[in-house]
């Protein structure tokens, strides 16, 4: 397995300290929540994404990509009936894949569930049809970067549009470009009737990337999930894509998430 560990984790370390403590763990790559770089992407300049690339190299870890793409932005939304909005959220992907290609990065996870709402008034297919435009829109740019963009589906609990595997490979055959994938997550796949194990061989040949967290919102070994049949439905699969440490719950402290996370997943697929 390609481990990877999500950078928001170490909330408020420098980049240089993130990725030698990634690197002192095990892992091999890390992803990028933007808003950790600045309050839009595009507000870091080339120099600055050379200079992050360059830091996680000597450090000897890869950019993989990233993720939470519109958090904490403003005016943006892929299911908004404003065509208008829709163009801008569109534009901004792309230059979220633009930024991810010189960082080093080759994927982009979209999650962002207050940007992806039900609006008020309209159907889920219509907010649909809204997101297939934006994607569409959006697709030329990502692909003009050589990054694969995945879609997340989130727990219910979590937002209103794109709750199941099922729901976002519709969108997915309707969207019909070939660098849009599956996003999987444990955490929001255990909120559905199948268990884990079962969706990740069902949907293997769509899956792009792929979270390991505790539905406790805790990363692996921290709550009651087991990861062995998990792992094991990985490597059965024939997945060959990174898993990624991500988690919302950041006690007791970052270095104890990542070390911790990493060998109790290591445990398991030796196990």
């Amino acid at each position: 397995m390609r481990y990877a560990i999500c950078n928001e984790t170490f909330e408020g370390w420098e980049h240089p300290r993130v990725c030698a403590a990634a690197a002192r763990y095990g892992y091999a790559g890390l992803e990028i929540a933007p808003f950790t770089l600045a309050p839009r992407v595009t507000d870091v300049p080339p120099e600055r994404r050379r200079v992050l690339r360059q830091q996680a190299k000597d450090a000897g870890i890869t950019i993989i990509g990233l993720h939470w793409l519109l958090a904490k932005t403003e005016g943006l939304m892929v299911t908004s009936p404003d065509a208008a909005v829709r163009s801008r959220t569109a534009d901004y992907i792309g230059e979220l894949a633009r930024c991810c290609c010189d960082l080093g990065g080759e994927l982009m996870v979209f999650g962002s569930p207050l940007q992806r709402r039900v609006p008020p008034g309209h159907t889920r297919a219509q907010a649909s049809d809204f997101a297939v435009d934006t994607f569409r829109r959006a697709a030329p740019a990502v692909a003009n970067a050589g990054v694969r963009l995945c879609l997340e589906p989130l727990a219910p609990s979590e937002a209103d549009f794109l709750t199941t595997c099922a729901e976002a490979v519709e969108l997915l055959d309707r969207i019909d470009r070939s660098n849009f994938a599956l996003h999987l997550d444990v955490k929001a796949m255990s909120s559905e009737a199948e268990p884990v194990p079962d969706l990740i061989r069902k949907y293997a040949a769509r899956t792009g990337h792929f979270h390991a967290n505790d539905p406790n919102r805790r990363g692996p070994g921290f709550g009651d999930t087991d990861f062995r049949p998990i792992l094991r439905a990985l490597k059965d699969s024939g997945y060959s894509g990174w898993v990624s440490v991500e988690v919302f719950d950041y006690s007791p402290d970052a270095e104890t998430i990542a070390r911790d996370s990493i060998r109790y997943m290591r445990e398991c697929e030796n196990g």
